[in-house]
């Protein structure tokens, strides 16, 4: 039997379960809250009268929120500390003046009083419109990621509409009622009370319930959650093992063959880097590193592959760290430092269950220790870590020295070799992992000239650039082309591609291999 087809004793159920942690620290809430919001829907469904999709309710549950990530650039941009803007929203309902009101408070946070001022400027002037379109983006590269893990038109569909509301006046537009999808309705009452019960308790719960009645939640909804509320939500279990509850759920059993499982991890590992727009494609080319070099180092071949999955997502604790410190471009504060370096903790314990995911995420974590004991987030040092976390930290460093910076490109092949030696000549870096992982760079493939789906090479070059972070008009000065022409350029991307933002235009160019700074 070909290995790719082999079970991997991972379910998607399981994968989705652990990733709904790292979006929980997107969020601003304790991890588990969404899994805690999925139990509540489950109970709450119970008590309806009507019948609900059981998997289309956890999936909705599990990934409703995976878009803000997509987003986190351009609400770090508009709003500041993009998790502190998504753990404040639960405190409003968006929608009307009271909206309009949230966003102006929030415009420009962390900024001097000027670009506060020009924040809130260009909030008014474009009527919400800037906003609106984040959201569209949002549900969109959501949709998406549900296709690509196979979930079916039903469920993407139903993910489209996470930010529509009951009145109409949500995302997209006159979107209301009965035609938003009935799991999305359970959910985005069982997503706001979890809060409200975690905090406040039962009585707290139902008073917010029946405050956006008939405004963002369904009246019907409402009413069977007030009824029963003491019953809802007594003892709703602290699911931070969420495998334990999915165990539960015959129809969340299916097991991911070798194959299915590499596929969804690549998904979600390019999800996790579009919190920042220069980490584009970062995990994949850390993964492919690690595995190369630990093939030049004889590493076994079950090895290889956990390593590889590790590389793949080192990073998925950064979904705890607010993208305006991943982006920032001067020096980061003590303060600053110390919430990134959070990150591999983060990663740790977002993978700690099921068992099977466990093993890759002790791997994970292990991708910013250094030999001499400086690194993080345990600091070990020497013997303590293992060949196969020597390799990750080796090519980890190396992907960091080549990729893209806000301010701009990274490091030339050679300079970026003597870099690495250098750290492992200081006793940093394993030096066999070192020459191994430069070794593995070495070999690297060209990107092509032109792109799929009918690119030019120049639409290539833009399409690069856009899904590094650049605006049209950095587009146009790094090309020495018309601000106009470099739109035009964008537009045609768009329409070649079937993409509507950013974000979507950069999973085209990372699914057909065209993200790759190690092409000199």
């Amino acid at each position: 039997m070909d290995e790719t087809t082999k079970s991997s004793d991972i379910t998607l159920a399981d994968l989705l379960g652990a990733f709904s942690l790292a979006t929980d620290l997107g969020l601003g809430q304790p991890m588990s809250h969404l899994l805690r919001a999925w139990q509540i829907a489950v109970r709450l469904e119970d008590r309806l009268r009507v019948s609900v999709d059981r998997p289309a309710l956890f999936y909705v549950a599990m990934l409703a929120w995976v878009g803000c990530v997509a987003d986190a650039p351009e609400v770090a941009a508009n709003f500041g500390d993009d998790i502190a803007f998504r753990a404040d929203s639960y405190d409003v309902d968006l929608g009307g003046m009271a909206a309009l009101a949230f966003f102006l408070s929030h415009a420009g946070a962390g900024g001097s009083l000027g670009h506060r001022a020009r924040s809130m400027s260009a909030l008014l002037a474009s009527g919400g419109n800037r906003v609106a379109q984040g959201i569209q983006g949002h549900c969109l590269v959501t949709s998406v990621l549900a296709e690509d893990l196979g979930l079916g038109t039903e469920i993407a569909t139903a993910l489209r509409q996470f930010f529509a509301r009951w009145d109409g006046q949500g995302v997209p537009r006159r979107l209301g009622g009965t035609e938003v999808a009935l799991p999305v309705r359970i959910f985005h009452l069982a997503d706001v009370v979890e809060v409200y019960d975690r905090r406040g308790g039962v009585p707290a719960a139902v008073r917010e319930a029946q405050r956006r009645r008939g405004r963002q939640f369904d009246p019907e909804i409402v009413d069977v959650f007030c009824t029963s509320a003491d019953d809802i939500l007594h003892e709703v279990p602290d699911v931070y093992d969420g495998s334990g509850r999915i165990v539960a759920e015959p129809h969340l059993l299916v097991t991911l063959s070798n194959g299915e499982l590499d596929h969804a991890l690549t998904a979600l590992a390019d999800f996790t880097d579009l919190r920042c727009p220069t980490r584009a494609g970062h995990s994949r080319r850390v993964s492919e590193l690690a595995v190369a070099a630990a093939r030049h180092l004889r590493v076994s071949p079950e090895e290889t592959t956990t390593l590889g999955r590790a590389g793949l997502v080192h990073d998925i604790g950064l979904h705890g760290v607010p993208a305006n410190i991943l982006m920032k471009e001067t020096a980061l504060s003590a303060s600053e430092q110390e919430r990134l370096r959070a990150g591999s903790y983060y990663t740790e314990r977002v993978l700690a269950r099921p068992p099977a995911l466990a093993r890759i995420g002790a791997i994970a974590s292990l991708a910013h220790e250094r030999m001499d004991g400086t690194g993080h987030h345990r600091g070990l040092q020497g013997s303590a870590i293992p060949l196969t976390g020597r390799v990750l930290a080796a090519a980890c460093a190396f992907a960091e020295l080549v990729a893209p910076r806000m301010e701009g490109p990274g490091l030339k092949m050679k300079e970026a070799a003597q870099r690495l030696r250098a750290e492992a000549t200081a006793g940093r870096l394993d030096p066999a992992a070192a020459d191994a992982v430069l070794a593995a760079a070495g070999v690297g493939t060209r990107r092509p000239t032109a792109g799929p789906a009918g690119l030019t090479a120049r639409e290539v070059e833009v399409l690069l650039l856009i899904a590094r972070g650049a605006a049209t008009r950095d587009v146009a000065h790094q090309l020495g082309i018309a601000h106009k022409t470099a739109g035009t350029h964008i537009e045609r991307i768009y329409t070649k591609t079937g993409s509507h933002s950013r974000s979507t235009a950069t999973i085209f160019a990372l699914k057909n291999g065209l993200l790759d700074p190690l092409d000199l």
